[in-house]
């Protein structure tokens, strides 16, 4: 007998330790698609690397009651500045997936963002949230598949729709290669015999697996004449379906919502993406998951806010495992952090209660920082509260400004 899930708070501090719990109850091959990067994983270490380049400068024997961590992002109203980034194959981790998450983000009074490759129809992630879900769109499937999911899209209810601009193909994720992800997700059985002890060493993730249905489908692909997409190694599915500036003018035909551009990584690129007609723009490198030796999102953040010059609002991914990270960001121009891994790690360790507990510890981390900055709301932080050793410096004396004017 498979015993349930013994998921002790008491002991997980950190997501870190959530990580650690994470990669004892799944597979390997599960474990390394969520934790691992490209090629060498230079810019996988460098996103979380580049936050120790950036020192506090706090304001002692300050009092103040009530601390303010809430925002807007794009005129939503939100509990504090963390949003849950769009993970695929999520449903692989825990069969609760985006649900799981969708609900817990929504728990807190936060947005959620839910991928395309995802193993739950966006009608049941839209309606698990209390708080606003958006919509993030590849175009696996062809233009007809991605038509149709903006349609149900809109008439699910999200609040946005995000559009990821950094899959031209998939990064060469070698751990997955080495674990096998292409045999396990694929038809013929014979090639899934070496890897499967990876699989057999976890039965309670497997139990589970089998009880969920095994691979699920991916039912917000909708392939006109074919039906849904199975879920499939989705390298040679991302290469087909790369997104260019051209295919921003029929999706903005067919959202008229907040439009979001996810994977800036130069000036030019943000103020391409605001003519557009994006709302917002997100500083992006995939979480290290495509081009290594990308430069660390939080190094580039600056940039891009000057870049865009208050048209539209800036966030950032990548790296961000403390509640002290999401300020550094903050402070340097970032209107809001998404998180993927963070959240992950605790929906493979302890479906939805793993993730309610990583954003728990985010968001005590956060209002932890901000009372030992003597900084009373998100409002007020700004580029005095931090010191860096960033060599674009000579782009920091305009952020104070810029930031603000960036967020209404």
């Amino acid at each position: 007998m498979v015993k349930a899930y013994n998921f002790d708070l008491s002991g997980i501090l950190s997501i870190d330790d959530l990580r650690s719990l994470a990669e004892k109850r799944v597979p390997r091959v599960v474990f390394d698609y969520l934790d691992g990067g490209a090629e060498d994983e230079i810019t996988l270490r460098e996103n979380c690397r580049a936050f120790q380049d950036v020192t506090f400068r706090p304001r002692h024997a300050v009092a103040f009651g009530a601390c303010d961590m809430s925002t807007s992002v794009l005129d939503m109203a939100i509990s504090m500045p963390i949003l849950l980034a769009p993970v695929g194959y999520s449903r692989l981790m825990h069969p609760g997936g985006e649900i799981a998450a969708a609900a817990a983000a929504g728990e807190v009074g936060t947005a959620y963002i839910l991928s395309t490759i995802s193993g739950h129809a966006m009608e049941k992630v839209r309606a698990a949230s209390a708080g606003p879900v958006f919509y993030q769109l590849y175009l696996l499937g062809g233009r007809g598949a991605a038509e149709a999911a903006i349609e149900r899209a809109k008439d699910a209810g999200f609040s946005a729709l995000v559009v990821t601009i950094d899959t031209a193909v998939a990064g060469l994720r070698e751990r997955d290669f080495r674990n096998g992800m292409k045999q396990l997700l694929g038809e013929n059985s014979f090639a899934k015999i070496p890897f499967l002890p990876q699989i057999l060493s976890r039965p309670g993730w497997l139990l589970r697996f089998l009880r969920d249905g095994g691979l699920p489908k991916l039912p917000n692909i909708v392939v006109p004449g074919e039906g849904i997409m199975p879920l499939v190694d989705i390298n040679a599915a991302l290469a087909r379906a790369a997104v260019t500036w051209n295919d921003l003018c029929w999706i903005r035909e067919l959202w008229r919502g907040p439009l979001v551009v996810k994977g800036v990584l130069t000036g030019e690129d943000a103020k391409r993406a605001v003519d557009e007609g994006a709302a917002a723009v997100v500083v992006s490198n995939h979480g290290g998951r495509q081009l290594d030796s990308s430069p660390a999102t939080l190094r580039v953040l600056p940039e891009i806010v000057n870049a865009v010059e208050g048209r539209a609002e800036v966030l950032m991914d990548g790296g961000v495992r403390r509640g002290s990270d999401v300020v550094k960001a903050i402070c340097l121009g970032a209107r809001a952090v998404l998180v993927g891994r963070a959240y992950a790690y605790g929906l493979a360790a302890g479906g939805r209660e793993g993730v309610t507990h990583s954003i728990a510890i985010l968001r005590s981390g956060l209002e932890r920082t901000l009372r030992l900055l003597g900084c009373s709301s998100i409002a007020s932080l700004d580029l005095s509260y931090i010191r860096t050793n960033f060599h674009h410096a000579n782009l920091l004396p305009r952020l104070t400004g810029t930031r603000h004017s960036s967020m209404g």
